[in-house]
């Protein structure tokens, strides 16, 4: 088999933006049931504008979302 090792799990706050998850983490909704992962890098919404949330659309953009200091 060719397995990778895991990788760590970080989180990045990107400023007046999504925050940026990567490595090895499950993603689950409400109910405890696993989100899909379709790419290595999830950009979670924190405007809560997205129209596919929990993941960024962008929106964050055209409503001139804002992050607290």
């Amino acid at each position: 088999m060719n397995e990778r090792p895991p990788q760590p799990v970080t989180i990045e706050a990107c400023p007046n933006g999504p925050l940026l998850v990567r490595g090895d983490v499950q993603l689950v909704d409400g109910q405890g049931d696993p989100i899909e992962r379709r790419r290595r890098t999830i950009a979670l919404c924190r405007c809560g504008s997205s129209a596919i949330a929990p993941f960024c659309d962008g929106s964050h953009k055209a409503i001139g979302f804002v992050t607290s200091p």
